[in-house]
């Protein structure tokens, strides 16, 4: 039986262009998120995303069911549950 703090998500390290690798809390990426939504235009949203009105929702099933958000050309978001102790 699989040990349930393999499907803990309380750390994720971020990449993103241009920036040093960050390591963000699950809050802190959420907050991340939403802050990046918020700047794109409801229109260039993947179409799983438009289904959701709030911001929040929005964020909140990127958290849960993706590792990445296109943020335009040349530019990319991504980020990965880690594991900071063992």
């Amino acid at each position: 039986m699989p040990d349930p703090l393999m499907y803990q998500q309380d750390v994720f390290v971020v990449l993103e262009t241009n920036q040093p690798e960050q390591f963000l809390t699950a809050s802190e990426l959420l907050k991340k998120l939403k802050k990046i939504i918020r700047q794109l235009n409801f229109q260039d949203l993947p179409p799983d995303l438009q289904k959701f009105d709030a911001v929040e929702a929005q964020a909140q099933y990127l958290l849960d069911t993706s590792c990445e958000l296109d943020i335009g050309p040349g530019q990319y978001l991504q980020w990965y549950a880690v594991r900071l102790e063992k």
